[in-house]
């Protein structure tokens, strides 16, 4: 197969979507790999370490999409890539289509098959493609979250840890999942007070006995958030239901009831945001205030580390593209049930029942599309 691999276009996003190591893998296996020139550099892989596990190096990405049959990238496309969407085309990337209504747009109107990473589901409801990615998210969060607390960066000038004689900074993590146990891990390894709060009860005990009760655990409702965010520094929104629209957890008019100076880190807001007035920002831009406090919502946090998330996110996809590669999308997903729940769009329709929902359409069955 000819597998793409162009730039990527998001702000500040230097991941690049296949190590050498991987392109050296699918080469390996009769597949032609061509690389965008540069693609690289953000993550520290040069383009001579490409061209030597067998790329093929192009100049620009008009190169690399229009001979491509499979288009492997990190993030969704932006607008400018949309020109290069066609009906022959099989795109595997983050689509988090449920908040990108002109790229669901884009991609039906194209007819492109479109597998997104976030949506492939194991038997046991983990999300091994987002599952990397979360991690890092989680572990940075706590970081650019005492980074925003600095009163250069606009916040109340609170040192998350605090110093013999004062008070730590007090975190609550909307979540207990991979991002939210890992965003928890780190803060409190910054020596701050960490509240977690969630709905399933055993994965609180799970935390619970996993941190020595170091970690404090809370059932999650509207009581218990309320109660929490009012006292809190920091808060951590890790929340996801897997394809769909992130729900609605912290209100604008809770957010003015929290202390002055709070700081809300969304690692939510690819799939829309957990507080009501999220929106995404950038690594460029990646603050705004919402009342007294200070909101963070960099879509791509990953993406502020490419050196380990390129490597980590390849880790995770090369199994899959290695099976799309070798078989066909239609061949591998009907082989792997997991896989076959990634398929967001095909021939015009959506395929996710969760992404039909949150833009009103009508979800073509995944068993019409694979007995096809």
């Amino acid at each position: 197969m000819r597998i793409g691999v162009p730039t990527e276009r998001k702000n500040n996003e230097y991941r690049v979507a296949v190590t050498p190591s991987g392109v050296h893998d699918l080469v390996s296996h009769g597949h032609s790999v061509v690389v965008q020139a540069g693609a690289g550099t953000g993550s520290a892989i040069s383009d001579e370490a490409f061209a030597s596990a067998g790329a093929t190096l192009a100049d620009d990405a008009d190169a690399v999409w229009s001979d491509a049959e499979l288009v492997l990238k990190v993030k969704e496309p932006i607008e400018s890539e949309y020109r290069h969407f066609r009906e022959d085309l099989t795109v595997f990337a983050y689509l988090h289509l449920a908040a990108e209504r002109d790229l669901t747009e884009a991609l039906l109107a194209s007819r492109v098959t479109a597998v997104a990473y976030e949506t492939v589901q194991l038997p046991n409801s983990t999300l091994p493609l987002l599952a990397p990615m979360s991690e890092v998210a989680g572990r940075l969060a706590p970081i650019v979250g005492a980074n925003t607390m600095m009163t250069p960066h606009g916040g109340p000038g609170l040192l998350l840890p605090g110093v013999p004689g004062t008070h730590p900074g007090r975190v609550t993590v909307l979540g207990g999942g991979v991002a939210g146990t890992n965003a928890a891990y780190i803060a409190m390894g910054l020596g701050a007070h960490v509240t977690v709060l969630d709905t399933n009860l055993a994965r609180l005990r799970e935390i619970d006995a996993l941190y020595s009760g170091r970690i404090t655990t809370v059932a999650s409702n509207g009581f218990e958030i309320e109660n929490s965010l009012r006292s809190a520094d920091l808060v951590i929104g890790s929340v996801l239901v897997a394809g769909a629209k992130a729900p609605t957890l912290v209100s604008n008019d809770l957010v003015s009831r929290m202390r002055p100076g709070s700081v809300l880190v969304d690692i939510s807001v690819d799939q829309g945001g957990c507080f009501e007035d999220s929106h995404p920002t950038t690594h460029a831009d990646p603050t705004f205030p919402v009342h007294g406090s200070l909101f963070y919502c960099v879509a791509n946090m990953p993406g502020a580390v490419p050196h380990t998330s390129t490597y980590a996110l390849t880790n995770a996809t090369l199994p899959y593209v290695r099976a799309l590669a070798r078989s066909g999308w239609r061949d591998a997903l009907r082989a792997d049930p997991a896989l076959a729940l990634g398929l967001n769009t095909y021939a015009g329709d959506v395929v996710n029942d969760a992404v039909a929902a949150a833009h009103g359409r009508p979800a073509r069955p995944l068993e019409s599309v694979l007995s096809a």
